[in-house]
């Protein structure tokens, strides 16, 4: 037994307590905004607001440029997320769950392609390209930016961004020594598959004729 725990954990010998409470807080509060946001539940953003801001934090103490503008995108585009899924779209009604559009599907390739010049530019100033890592964080962060935008305009197809996101950032979080944070990730893809299934369900119920 002690071996395997050697193997996921030993990342964590030298490290500084309290990045390590912090880490276990800010996966917890990213739980629970992942299941917020599956069960189609507006405090998705206010439990995401406390776990990016956390993560901006440790992960600008590592030096994971990438990862770190993830969180702060994710922050910025929580608070817009939070305006979007509480405007109301008639006296009755807040915004529905729908499907891109074929403009919006425009817009989300322009979000991923202009995410990763910028990924690339930033790595390239700050010369960071030391380790295969910062390839692969190229093409997550622009999955993950375009993943935001469709979950905050409440479009069903941001959960396909967040499975494919998750299950390339499980073995590379914990190739990084993040391992609370890549079990995290493991956990967020089996909630984004369950999510995207009860999106299409209330999608589906929508739809029907009143």
């Amino acid at each position: 037994m002690q071996p395997v725990f050697d193997f996921f954990f030993n990342q964590y010998y030298g490290t500084p307590t309290y990045l390590i409470v912090l880490e276990l807080i800010g996966v917890f509060f990213g739980f629970l905004s992942v299941i917020y946001s599956k069960n189609d539940n507006i405090l998705v953003y206010p439990t995401g607001i406390i776990s990016t801001a956390i993560f901006v934090y440790i992960l600008a103490i590592y030096g994971l440029l990438g990862d770190m503008m993830i969180n702060g995108y994710y922050f910025s585009m929580s608070i817009y997320g939070w305006y979007i899924w509480t405007r109301k779209v008639d006296p009755d009604h807040f915004t529905p769950i729908t499907n891109t559009t074929r403009k919006e599907n425009w817009q989300s390739a322009f979000i991923f392609i202009a995410t990763m010049i910028f990924v690339f530019a930033v790595y390239e100033y700050f010369q960071k390209w030391n380790n295969w890592t910062a390839y692969v964080d190229t093409v997550t962060t622009a999955i993950f930016f375009v993943g935001m935008w469709q979950m905050a305009k409440k479009k069903i197809e941001n959960w396909i961004f967040w499975i494919i996101g998750d299950i390339i950032s499980v073995p590379l979080y914990f190739y990084k020594g993040l391992t609370f944070t890549a079990i995290q990730y493991f956990v967020f893809t089996i909630i984004a598959i369950y999510g995207y299934k009860a999106w299409k369900k209330n999608l589906r119920n929508d739809l029907r004729p009143a």
